[in-house]
């Protein structure tokens, strides 16, 4: 899924695959000088995630709160 994202990413905003996966990174790990609770939840072999690991998470918990608003009836 990464894959098929960032292609998407870069073919819209015209840039190189290598140009997002860049830029995102370095957002992850500008959000790790000073890492939130919330960010150190986030499952990773090192001290900050990689994309990957970033991504999975983030997707994971997009599908448990769609699901609890599904069991409260609760429209997104």
């Amino acid at each position: 899924m990464n894959k098929q994202m960032c292609k998407a990413i870069a073919k819209k905003h015209s840039v190189s695959v290598e140009e997002i996966k860049k830029e995102m990174q370095a957002a992850i790990d500008a959000a790790y000088v000073f890492p939130t609770p919330e960010a150190m939840q986030i499952p990773r072999k090192g001290e900050i995630p990689t994309i990957d690991e970033f991504i999975e998470y983030v997707a994971k918990q997009v599908v448990a709160e769609r699901n609890t608003d599904d069991k409260n009836g609760n429209d997104l």
